[in-house]
């Protein structure tokens, strides 16, 4: 019998966890709308340069703060940290009701989203674990997808609701609650310990782990060209949408709105249904032709189509994306040992949110310099260099098993004992997971291949 949705929320504690990650974005969503108030009150007309630098200081504090969380996350308690960024996300939050300088806006909002790039990679490293069956952990990815967006959709509604009522102050304490029911989710449920890892200690060694073992893999390379296709598509739908409609139609803010609605409605069809198409094609096959419609819609958009075929595009923009981010979870999963899965994830996180960073700013430059129909092209071609990437990087015969050789090697380190640790013990050492110096006799064999502490450059 196939695997349903509800059958994954049947399970006690991916519940929790994802009433937890929908709690906290439904207060983000609307906390949202109050920053952009907030920026307004404090800079007037100059609001949009304040939330372009807080957006900027956003991306900063991801790319720099997710590989070192990542790189130390085998060393800490899972469920105590995440926790604690919960009550640390709701503390800053909280402060910024009392911001009145733009300084304070932008330390606050690099600090929360600091704390969002601890949290985010280690809470989705967890959902593996919790869900081990590959096709349980797919519904999982939909349904995150599926939340991310549903946020997206909702929250502006939810957020003006209130505002007829309340201040916008008011949305910073509605968020702070929220993050404090996430913390109170995450404490309710059993939460299952990283396994730890077989990994040097040198502090450099567990910084740059996880985005050098990352770019080692060639799945990986090739999931990392994909997400500039999803950039550009999602760049163009987030930065540009406002002028595109305002100026381009002499539209309103429900037109801004119904696009964007669009956009979100088309990334959801995909999440609800891209679970059964993995069940029949592989990843690489699905994430290519999202990225190869993105570049098509984003070609059509030369032609400058009038309201109803704007929707059109966005919707697909939202589809193509959401085809390749749904499934990117899988292609992790499979990419790295269960004890490096913090490092992976966290890796990723940084990179995936470095090419939003380009994305960004080439959709806002290219179309204050070029207008529409240039940024649609160049835009197009960035997503057409991400498709070509991923499609050389990423080989089509992608088996899981590597055929490989290994030197002769004495070192120490914390291990079980499996095919690369067979070895006599005196007695001393202890049950494992254990630490002892060991040697390696050299060995060519094939398994299931990840970058780790053994297997340090993919076999050519």
């Amino acid at each position: 019998m196939a695997v349903t949705l509800r059958d994954v929320l049947r399970e006690p504690t991916y519940r929790r966890l994802f009433l937890a990650q929908v709690t906290a974005l439904a207060g983000t969503g609307v906390s949202t709308i109050a920053i952009a108030l907030l920026a307004y009150e404090l800079a007037g007309a100059e609001a949009g340069l304040v939330l372009g630098t807080a957006l900027a200081l956003k991306m900063v504090a991801y790319v720099g703060i997710a590989p070192v969380v990542g790189g130390f996350a085998h060393l800490i308690p899972r469920k105590p940290v995440l926790i604690g960024l919960d009550l640390v996300r709701a503390g800053l939050v909280g402060c910024l009701v009392f911001a009145d300088q733009i300084w304070h806006l932008y330390l606050l909002i690099f600090l929360l989203n600091a704390a969002n790039a601890g949290f985010t990679p280690l809470f989705q490293a967890t959902i593996p674990d919790v869900l081990p069956d590959e096709a349980r952990y797919t519904r999982a990815l939909s349904l995150s997808r599926l939340a991310q967006d549903l946020e997206h959709l909702l929250s502006p509604v939810l957020a003006g609701a209130a505002l007829l009522l309340v201040s916008f102050d008011v949305l910073f304490a509605v968020n702070t609650m929220t993050f404090l029911g996430s913390a109170l989710l995450v404490a309710s449920t059993v939460v299952p310990a990283a396994r730890p890892a077989e990994r040097g200690r040198g502090i450099w060694g567990n910084l740059s782990f996880g985005v050098a073992a990352y770019l080692k893999t060639p799945r990986l390379r090739g999931l990392l060209a994909l997400y500039f296709a999803v950039t550009a598509g999602g760049a163009m739908v987030i930065v540009n949408t406002v002028v595109y409609v305002k100026d381009g139609f002499g539209l309103g803010d429900t037109a801004v709105t119904g696009a964007l609605f669009a956009a979100g409605v088309g990334s959801i069809a995909v999440a609800i249904g891209v679970p059964r198409l993995l069940d029949r094609l592989d990843d690489r096959r699905v994430m290519l032709a999202g990225a190869a419609l993105i570049v098509a819609v984003l070609a059509l958009g030369l032609a400058q189509p009038g309201y109803a075929g704007l929707l059109g595009l966005w919707l697909l923009l939202g589809a193509g994306g959401s085809l390749i981010q749904t499934p990117a979870g899988r292609v992790l999963r499979r990419s790295c040992r269960d004890s490096d899965r913090s490092a992976f994830f966290a890796a990723n996180f940084a990179l995936q949110h470095a090419a939003w960073l380009v994305g960004y700013l080439a959709a806002g430059w290219l179309w204050s310099v070029l207008g529409g129909p240039g940024t649609f092209a160049a835009l197009a071609l960035l997503a057409a260099a991400g498709l070509i990437g991923a499609a050389l990087l990423w080989p089509a015969d992608d088996t899981p098993e590597r055929t490989h050789h290994h030197a002769a090697v004495d070192h120490q380190h914390l291990h079980w004992h499996d095919e690369h640790h067979s070895h006599d013990h005196d007695g001393w050492e202890g049950p494992g997971p254990h630490t002892h110096p060991h040697r390696h006799a050299a060995l060519h064999h094939r398994h299931p291949f990840v970058i780790d502490l053994h297997h340090p450059s993919w076999p050519g």
